[in-house]
């Protein structure tokens, strides 16, 4: 197996990390290694946040239900699915430009998590461990107005960067008979299933504590309420009005 797969392969959110900084001359390498990714029609729609300032970190980790490891990592990245840029560039040219299409989200946030995903990686291949922080979303005006995040600018997801302190299991994945279909969508409850027995195994024994569960059962708590339902009306006071 060639390394860049093996690296792919060997993923790991780590959440400890070592009292050691990430230099800003990785950092920016980093950056410029994610602006490398696909991005739709080069509209490059995304900015990211090095939040530095410690009480900012500390507003940010509570703001993300806890995750302490927000302020303890060597940096902390913020990725926003920024469209105020492309669209007050086409703007300059005298055109005529139409804000706030469902389109125009779609294409920010997907951007925002390509180049993110290539951060991630060339992370990896520097030694350092990542850990995607999806929290900020709990109270994504908090974040936004910390951040001074103009309109058409949205919070997606935080990015913990840093020289791993512990090293956990890699985590099973989905059989790949379950993601890959051929010609048309085919059930996957067995594999499902067959999944759930592999999670229950990998809990009971994983590094970081037993716990008795299953995939299945750890999905729960995401389609039993409500989740995050502030959201949309977030997006649309920021300017994604989605139509």
């Amino acid at each position: 197996m060639n390394p860049t797969i093996e690296l792919l392969k060997s993923h790991r959110s780590i959440r400890k990390f070592a009292d050691r900084p990430v230099s800003r001359e990785l950092l920016e390498e980093l950056i410029r290694a994610g602006q490398a990714a696909a991005t739709s029609s080069h509209v490059q729609a995304c900015s990211v946040i090095h939040v530095k300032n410690p009480e900012k970190r500390a507003a940010i980790a509570d703001y993300a239900g806890g995750q302490g490891y927000v302020a303890s990592c060597g940096a902390f990245l913020v990725f926003c699915a920024d469209m105020k840029r492309p669209t007050e560039a086409a703007e300059r040219t005298g055109a005529r430009v139409v804000r706030g299409m469902t389109e125009h989200l779609l294409v920010a946030t997907v951007d925002t998590a390509l180049m993110a995903q290539n951060v991630a990686v060339a992370a990896e291949s520097e030694g350092l461990g990542i850990c995607y922080i999806g929290g900020i979303r709990n109270d994504p005006r908090a974040v936004s107005d910390l951040l001074e995040l103009p309109q058409h600018v949205y919070p997606v997801f935080g990015m913990c960067l840093g020289y791993p302190a512990h090293d956990p299991d890699v985590k099973p994945r989905l059989p790949v008979e379950a993601i890959l279909k051929e010609d048309r969508y085919t059930d996957d409850r067995e594999w499902v299933e067959a999944f759930d027995d592999t999670m229950h195994a990998y809990y009971r024994s994983r590094k970081g504590g037993p716990k008795d569960s299953t995939w299945s059962q750890n999905l729960t708590p995401l389609f039993d309420t409500k989740l995050r339902p502030h959201m949309r009306e977030f997006l649309i006071e920021r300017g994604f009005e989605m139509k």
